[in-house]
This record gives structure tokens, C-alpha cells and sequence, in this order.
């Protein structure tokens, strides 16, 4: 599959393939991208492998476009739109591994709704300890 066209547009990245398709994602998954200037963003270079902007030093594979979730869900959405959250902070108050929150973050694997729940409480329980402040 080779890229033909990229574009942006609503804060989502567009290809459209030699095969006909045309996929997207959402620059949630890419901070750097998202907050790069139009000019950063229409800097790049691709191949049949991925896409690269060397100025922003970010790079997408071609293969990511086919993924499940092109668009940040529930958790995270909610760590990828509020980047103050501390995951490490989160994940012992809940009594996990970082490294098993980081994963749902990523969405490389996907919590049970009770622990999805349990953590959504815990974010909403700093927030309204920060409000009492």
C-alpha cells in the first residue's frame, strides 16, 4: 500500500492509497504533529514504509492507518487531551503498575469497565481535590 495523497483536516491525518482507500487517525496519538505549525506539517517526506517530518522529528508508518482505533477513547482520550495528568501518580493511588496504565493509555490493551471506571474515579477525585484548593 503507497500513499497517493496526505492531508490534514480537523485535527485528523488523511491518506489516500494507491489501493483506493482512504484512512485517517487522529493527531491525539502524534503531540507533536498535532501542535505543529501548517507549515511543519506539510514538511514531510513518505515511502511505502511511513511518513516522516524531520523538523518536528516524527514519524508514522504507513501501517499505523490500518489500526483498530484511529481515534483515542475513554482513557485515552482523557490522558491524551489533559497531558498534566500524571499517569505514574494515577496508577499507584489506584494500587497498579504504570506500566499496565501506560499500555491502556496507548490503547495496546484495553482495562475491564470496572477498572476503566475505577480509574476515571480516581482522575475525577484529583479534580475535585484541586478544586478545594
Amino acid at each position: 500500500m503507497n500513499i497517493e495523497k496526505l492531508w490534514f483536516a480537523d485535527d485528523k491525518i488523511f491518506i489516500f492509497t494507491d489501493t483506493g482507500k482512504q484512512l485517517w487517525q487522529s493527531l491525539l496519538w502524534y503531540p507533536r504533529l498535532l501542535h505543529a505549525s501548517p507549515e511543519q506539517r506539510n514538511n514531510f517526506e513518505y515511502d511505502n514504509i511511513g511518513i516522516r517530518w524531520e523538523e518536528i522529528d516524527e514519524d508514522m508508518s504507513v501501517e499505523s492507518f490500518l489500526y483498530d482505533d484511529p481515534e483515542p477513547q475513554r482513557i485515552s482520550r482523557i490522558f491524551l487531551t489533559h497531558p498534566e495528568l500524571n499517569a505514574s501518580a494515577i496508577a499507584r493511588r489506584i494500587g497498579i503498575q504504570q506500566s499496565l496504565l501506560a499500555s491502556y493509555i496507548r490503547g495496546t490493551k484495553k482495562p475491564s469497565a470496572t477498572r476503566e471506571n475505577e480509574i476515571i474515579n480516581v482522575i475525577r477525585e484529583f479534580g475535585k481535590e484541586l478544586a478545594a484548593v
